[in-house]
């Protein structure tokens, strides 16, 4: 079974917990109707469109 030869510090735990808790940029594409930004896989808020079917009636 390995044993470490030595105490790993606080700075180099923090170091390498905080690399793997860096947030992603969300992934955002314009809708192909609007041209609206929106996320990848949903609805579009201003026209209702998805994947070229209208989903839902659009707000306002």
């Amino acid at each position: 079974m390995a044993v470490p030869r030595s105490k790993t510090s606080k700075a180099r735990t923090s170091r390498r917990q905080t690399i793997n808790m860096r947030l992603d940029a969300p992934c955002v594409v314009a809708c192909g109707k609007c041209g609206n930004p929106i996320l990848l896989h949903r609805v579009c808020p201003k026209c209702g469109f998805y994947r070229g079917r209208q989903i839902i009636e659009p707000k306002g």
